[in-house]
């Protein structure tokens, strides 16, 4: 069976063309989403995935219209040729059941490693060059210091909630509380009072001291 997937990314742009592309192509259903190519969660797509079984073809007008990204597209069609689903792109006359397709769709997948290869190498290089000019990551201490004493300046005002105290710092509850345990341990421990001179007990004396003698 062959399953048609179509996607437009608002709502002023029409499925028309594309379905139309997908009932030429020999479609028996037609699964299709309203949503922008970066977004993750798409029903549609979901449900055209779940619908395939092993010997069916899942049909898309062109390849930008499946994946997110090139590697996202590698990914996708791998997991459909994992469960025996094969692949086809109107546009760009992909077909993974044959054998060119097979070869160009290998293709991709390499062009596809390739650009991780790439990205990891341009970030791994620039977090070099940052530490050799003695830059680390992460958010300046600074930052986080002035946002705790802000925090425990309202902590002092019995009138402001704890939620009302983190929406105005601009931190979360687990934060603030970080902030308010540390403060904590940081204040003076309330010890013992000492004991007044006249109710300590005098030591009890022991054997061979001066004017005490022991038992016969």
């Amino acid at each position: 069976m062959l399953i048609g997937y179509a996607r437009v990314s608002t709502t002023d742009q029409t499925l028309d063309l594309q379905t139309d592309a997908l009932q030429a192509a020999g479609c028996e259903r037609h699964f299709s989403d309203i949503v922008s190519g970066a977004t993750v969660d798409r029903p549609g797509l979901t449900a055209a995935l779940t619908e395939c079984r092993p010997g069916d073809t899942l049909v898309v007008w062109k390849l930008d219209r499946l994946g997110r990204s090139l590697p996202h597209l590698v990914e996708t069609v791998r997991d459909l040729g994992a469960r025996g689903v094969g692949f086809k792109s109107v546009q760009e006359s992909l077909d993974t059941t044959t054998s060119g397709g097979k070869l160009i769709f290998h293709i991709f997948a390499s062009l596809a490693e390739f650009e991780r290869d790439l990205i990891r190498e341009r970030t791994n290089a620039g977090l070099s060059a940052a530490r050799a000019r003695g830059r680390t990551g992460g958010r300046p201490k600074g930052v986080d210091q002035k946002k705790k004493k802000a925090a425990l300046a309202l902590k002092k005002d019995s009138g402001r909630s704890i939620r009302e105290i983190c929406e105005i710092v601009g931190i979360s509850r687990n934060t603030y509380y970080k902030y308010t345990r540390a403060d904590d341990t940081l204040l003076p421990q309330k010890g013992r009072a000492p004991e007044p001179q006249e109710n300590r007990r005098a030591p009890h004396p022991r054997a061979g001291d001066e004017g005490v003698t022991g038992r016969p």
